[in-house]
């Protein structure tokens, strides 16, 4: 005999239960491990000690130290101010962070025999990437600068003295004017600087209007520095279109590599002979791996190390000057593994994830020096501490116990089938409620992940553990299109996307568990963010067999998106076949939108007020629509957000609690009772 169990009726029956459960209060005394950093000599680990602080309402960013064999850990800075980036000087001695602890972040250097600290830079713009010097008399770092662009020479009259007048005009002339979480961009770009590391004035190296953005590594003599960027007048129209340059300390750029496509991320050896760097072909196709290479310090002879990998690999470090580290993500995990100049490759550590708190994405990084190699892992039920592995793996940091060691949290389970539409094996995974009985069915949430280039894995989710506690089976998929699953896979949605292809990846694996007998086909709710807000609208104009759905930060209308995102230069040429005055047709069919005469399912709609990835506007054209529809819709609004509207912990709480009151209106249980 089968059972049903209503989506509340887990945490209702006694109080004695809620407190085993996981809460939305529980959001807020979270912590993970990021950014770890191994001492040049591998006798100690610094990383970030990232808390979510209930009063400003924020994630606090701190610095602590252990000794890599796992003997001892504390703090070395730690207070409500926020520290961060922690770069060891070459000798061990030493240790440059970052922090906001006088107002603007700006670079500091802790002498870590005596304690004692010196503020290195004062910058009016943030630092970032910074880098020692071999000798370790030097710290590299970028920093914006701002740019004297202005479009027109305007003769107004003479403000009087005491006057109030409206603010001056805004000029817009880039491509790119705009950027999410930022607004409309001021003219500036990004420069390289140096400065001693002992503190004095820091010096700009690099020069034109140009960004010279991401890792920095000098050469073995500390003479020049390797970085990569986009040099050429067009630059704004090439948005995977980078180079290796070198930059010496008087300021002269040397052009190193010359491949159409996005060279990146150099690294140079111990030994100074060679660099490693990421390559990515400039296909005009919606993703490409990325591949690692290495070269002569000169330029020449390049080699692809890992071209018998299929997928993109990233985070490359030298172990010596034989063997290089990097990391991928392969079916929703990561791993680190080091490759020879010869091509071998070996695992060094695996199951790096739970950098991230509120969906389960594939995020996780590590850092290492020589055979020492410290990283971030989490589990299904707990977000990211800190591992070092040298001959066996040691957890070092078990952060979230005071926390979730007395919880029961849903259950992950993985489940493998086909897609209905033309049989590609799907991966996906499903969580369990808390007091989960087999004799019973329960309601089912589908919630599909942004990209749609990226992936989903068996990690740690405060906001799908959330459901789940709340009496929900959660079902989520890395399908087509996402990552880790090669190359191919990831262009089955090249033009497809929203399609009926991704919809059948999807309605196939919810198919599947109602088969296994857990997920009451009358009681399906679907959800999803950014593409998979844009998936989550589309199948609803595909089907009516959800109670309910809700669509956050979705792209409604391609038509107008990539017209006024910050990211339609880079969609336009790469996800569709040309303009969309061009190519309406084709614009049009992968737009919600043109579907939406079909929805009947009650729809909540929630987007960050200053979104630009996926504009508000967006939004509003679909709650337009389902209004002329009359079908049942709410319009939520995020106040000061951008398009991660779940970035500070009482959103995070809002949203899910949102969804969940969303769908318990729309509860069939619920419905029964009030008829």
């Amino acid at each position: 005999m089968t059972f049903t169990a209503t989506a509340q009726d887990t945490e209702s029956k006694e109080d004695a239960r809620v407190s085993t459960h996981f809460t939305s209060d529980d959001i807020f005394n979270l912590e993970y491990a990021s950014d770890p950093r191994v001492s040049p000599n591998g006798k100690y680990v610094a990383y970030v000690r990232r808390t979510n602080d209930v009063m400003t309402d924020s994630t606090r960013s701190n610095i602590w130290l252990a000794a890599s064999d796992g003997s001892w850990h504390r703090p070395l800075l730690s207070s409500k101010k926020n520290f961060y980036s922690p770069r060891w000087s070459p000798d061990s001695k030493r240790l440059a962070y970052l922090s906001n602890a006088e107002g603007k972040p700006q670079l500091y250097v802790r002498w870590m025999d005596t304690g004692q600290t010196a503020l290195i830079t004062n910058v009016t713009s943030s630092p970032s990437a910074i880098t020692w010097s071999p000798d370790g008399k030097y710290i590299a770092f970028t920093m914006s600068v701002d740019a004297n662009e202005k479009p027109l020479k305007v003769d107004m009259p003479k403000k009087p003295k005491g006057a109030s007048w409206s603010p001056s005009f805004q000029y817009i002339t880039k491509a790119r004017y705009q950027a999410d979480g930022r607004g409309v961009l001021d003219p500036a770009y990004t420069h390289i600087f140096i400065v001693p590391s002992d503190g004095g004035t820091a010096r700009q190296l690099t020069s034109g209007n140009y960004h010279h953005n991401g890792s920095l590594s000098f050469s073995a003599d500390g003479s020049k520095i390797y970085f990569s960027a986009n040099r050429n007048d067009n630059w704004e129209y090439e948005p995977v279109e980078a180079d290796i340059y070198t930059v010496d300390m008087n300021g002269d750029i040397q052009q190193i590599t010359q491949f159409k496509g996005r060279e990146s991320s150099p690294v140079v050896s111990p030994n100074g002979k060679y660099v490693a760097y990421a390559r990515r072909s400039d296909e005009k196709v919606m993703y490409k791996n990325s591949y690692l290479y290495v070269m002569n310090a000169d330029g020449t002879e390049h080699k692809n190390l890992t071209a018998d990998i299929d997928n993109s690999v990233s985070n490359f470090q030298w172990r010596d000057n034989k063997r290089v580290y990097f990391q991928q993500s392969t079916r929703g995990l990561i791993s680190v593994s080091s490759v020879s100049l010869s091509g071998k490759v070996s695992t060094k550590a695996s199951g790096l994830s739970g950098t991230t708190l509120g969906r389960p994405y594939v995020f996780g990084t590590y850092h290492a020096s020589g055979n020492v190699v410290a990283y971030t892992k989490g589990r299904t039920d707990r977000p990211a501490d800190l591992f070092v592995t040298n001959k066996k793996e040691v957890q070092i940091t078990y952060l979230n116990e005071d926390v979730l060691g007395h919880k029961r949290l849903g259950e992950v389970k993985e489940i493998v089938y086909n897609s209905a539409i033309d049989g590609e094996e799907i991966q996906g995974w499903y969580i369990l409620p808390p007091d989960y009985d087999s004799a019973k069915t329960y309601p089912l949430i589908l919630e599909i992940h942004g990209g749609p280039n990226l992936a989903y894995g068996p990690v740690f989710t405060a906001e799908l553990q959330r459901m789940a506690a709340q009496g929900y089976i959660v079902f989520y998929d890395n399908h087509r299109g996402s990552t880790g699953y090669g190359e191919r896979f990831a262009l089955l949605l090249q033009g497809k996307y929203s399609s009926k292809y991704d919809f059948s990846d999807h309605m196939s694996g919810v198919d599947a568990l109602i088969e296994k007998g857990i997920a009451d086909p009358e009681r399906l709710y679907i959800t999803g963010g950014s593409a998979g807000g844009i998936a989550s609208a589309y199948a609803i104009g595909l089907t009516d067999r959800f109670n309910a759905a809700v669509v956050a930060k979705p792209v409604i209308n391609w038509l107008s998106k990539v017209l006024s995102a910050d990211s339609g230069l880079y969609q336009i040429p790469y996800q569709f076949p040309g303009k969309p005055w061009d190519n309406v047709e084709h614009y049009w069919q992968r737009s919600p939108l043109s579907l939406v005469g079909n929805v009947t399912t009650p729809t909540m709609l929630i987007t960050g007020v200053n979104d630009k990835r996926t504009p508000m506007s967006e939004t509003e054209q679909f709650y337009q629509a389902l209004k002329l529809q009359k079908v049942d819709a709410v319009l939520v609004k995020v106040p000061e957000s951008s398009h991660g509207i779940a970035a500070r912990p009482s959103r995070m709480i809002a949203k899910v609690e949102n969804i969940l009151a969303w769908f318990k209106k729309y509860s069939v249980a619920d419905t029964e009772k009030q008829e």
